[in-house]
């Protein structure tokens, strides 16, 4: 059985809630607790193609390359975290289509970046170019056709929402909120120190 042709219901809400950045080994953080989701490469590739409007289980494996389990068991892990959300398109046979939740739409400047970084360091001809379409002020049609925008190579930036400037990394400090932790790590031996690998090399020693 396909995962588009599950009867079972949506999840539609994230199972790992948002102590998940607390409850991993090693320092809290929100990176670590977003790679638990998406930090497998047949997951993000995945997002991509729902980005890219293919919603079918059957596209979303072959444009990946993802074998077919191993695709099945990241849309699902997905799926439980809230990232996406299936939807019927047929009643009999019952089968899904996968779309992209609040959640997973927030996930489109993460692959964005991953795509302009790949574009300057890994690929002199970009396979793939976004380009960005914005509205036109006086609201008049490209010559192309009605309602068609030439538009133009996306070139992101990462801007400040508070003050409307560029972020620049040099701007930029780092701000610890977790008790028991410092910019270098654990400030005193504890129980937030110690993950499940520390707790097993204390054994084995002893």
């Amino acid at each position: 059985m396909t995962p588009h042709d599950d009867a079972r219901p949506t999840a539609g809400h994230s199972t790992t809630g948002r102590s998940a950045a607390t409850a991993l080994p090693g320092r809290p953080c929100s990176i670590a607790a977003a790679l638990q989701v998406l930090g497998e490469k047949w997951a993000l590739l995945a997002v991509r193609e729902l980005f890219y409007g293919n919603h079918r289980f059957d596209r979303i494996a072959r444009n990946t390359g993802a074998p077919r389990d191993r695709l099945t068991a990241r849309l699902r892990a997905l799926e439980e975290a809230g990232v996406v959300e299936r939807r019927a398109y047929s009643e009999r046979p019952p089968r899904y289509e996968y779309h992209l939740t609040e959640a997973g739409r927030d996930l489109a400047p993460l692959t964005q970046a991953l795509l302009a970084w790949g574009d300057r360091w890994l690929s002199p001809e970009p396979p793939v170019v976004l380009r960005h379409h914005p509205e036109r002020p006086d609201g008049e049609d490209h010559a192309d056709g009605p309602g068609l925008h030439a538009g133009h190579p996306l070139d992101a930036s990462w801007t400040c929402r508070t003050c409307g400037v560029e972020v620049r990394s040099p701007d930029v400090t780092l701000e610890i909120h977790s008790p028991g932790w410092d910019r270098q790590g654990p400030t005193a031996p504890g129980p937030e120190a110690a993950g499940p690998s520390d707790d097993r090399a204390t054994r084995e020693r002893s």
